[in-house]
């Protein structure tokens, strides 16, 4: 499925280790997709934390978010955070199209519009080739991830059942419900309205302003939001949105993330009682109670088809619930990962 790397490393030797949360990369090759298309001199970027044990079985795979990058995912790695690097060799992946790793805004070759549509399933599948045939391993203790990096978790856990012991997808699905996509698209078409946009073909990044304020809206709930925001302060924080919409990220990546999002099917075609038999993992399914960003319905429906663990989480902080009911999350996910 995919070609071999331009230079290979061999048999059995890893990357040499650096400092924690050091930003390094991965040649893949050329990338071969779901679609047939390729994705020319593919690369992957990853941080890591920690160390392998000597079982080599302790490895944590864990995706980023929607256009979030691994160095993002450093606050949620440490003794109090998701999981504890003084246990676990944690793997924190940039996923394809977050302007790290091969994305539309870095490709030489395919740069803008020209980059071929990848999936949740391409995203997977690079990062399986990671772990294989970068580091070497042929088992990972855990994958675990949030929003999109949750939607991964979905994914992983279908598609390569064997290889982890553990799957947390946190505020993830397996599938969009309908309202997701009213709006994953009405954030696109926001983003493709900006004036700035020229078809991807542009030279200054558009800010889609739109589109942010669509995120806004979203994010958190309209309670939250209220309390969180006061009508003082208003008016400055609309025109800082405004005025920077989606920057830094660019818009070409953020559609082409969007794009997989609105496709993703961990089914593939097929009945989602059938992804949910393929599962192996223990799991522990997290969702928000009021997400209006990723609703919870279809990752507790497939967490009832696996009879898997679930925390709901209760408050009013919608889709950023992770963040602020992290005193519930953070110590239920390094209990699960730490159950024998």
């Amino acid at each position: 499925m995919w070609a071999a790397a331009t230079a290979p490393r061999s048999a059995g030797q890893a990357p040499q280790p650096l400092p924690d949360g050091r930003q390094q990369f991965a040649a893949l090759g050329a990338c071969k997709l779901v679609s047939g298309q390729e994705i020319e001199n593919c690369r992957l970027g990853y941080r890591t934390w920690g160390k392998l044990n000597a079982q080599r079985s302790n490895a944590v795979l864990f995706p980023t978010w929607f256009s979030g990058t691994s160095a993002n995912l450093a606050d949620s790695i440490g003794p109090n955070g998701l999981v504890d690097p003084s246990k676990y060799f944690v793997i924190a992946v940039d996923a394809l199209g977050d302007g790290v790793s091969s994305s539309p805004s870095n490709s030489t070759t395919q740069q803008g519009p020209d980059f071929p549509a990848f999936t949740i399933q391409d995203m997977v599948n690079s990062e399986y080739h990671l772990v294989t045939e970068t580091f070497h391993l042929t088992h990972l203790h855990a994958v675990m991830g949030i929003s999109m990096g949750g939607i991964q978790t979905f994914e992983w856990m279908v598609d390569y059942p064997s290889i982890m012991d553990e799957a947390i997808p946190i505020v993830g699905s397996p599938r969009p419900n309908s309202r997701d996509l009213l709006l994953y698209r009405a954030d696109m078409d926001a983003v493709r309205s900006d004036p700035g946009w020229k078809e991807g073909r542009y030279t200054q990044p558009p800010p889609a302003p739109v589109a942010e304020l669509i995120w806004q809206l979203n994010l958190s709930t309209p309670a939250n939001f209220a309390r969180t925001h006061a009508p003082a302060e208003f008016g400055e924080e609309y025109a800082k949105w405004r005025a920077q919409g989606i920057l830094p990220f660019d818009a070409n990546d953020w559609l082409a993330q969007l794009e997989a999002v609105v496709h993703l099917d961990v089914a593939h075609g097929g009945s989602i009682e059938d992804a949910a038999r393929r599962v192996r993992a223990k799991v522990l399914v997290v969702s928000s109670a009021q997400d209006q960003m990723v609703n919870p319905g279809p990752a507790l429906d497939f967490a009832r088809l696996l009879g898997a663990r679930t925390l709901v989480l209760q408050g009013d902080c919608g889709h950023v619930a992770t963040g602020c009911e992290a005193a519930t999350l953070n110590p239920a996910v390094r209990a699960f990962l730490d159950a024998e």
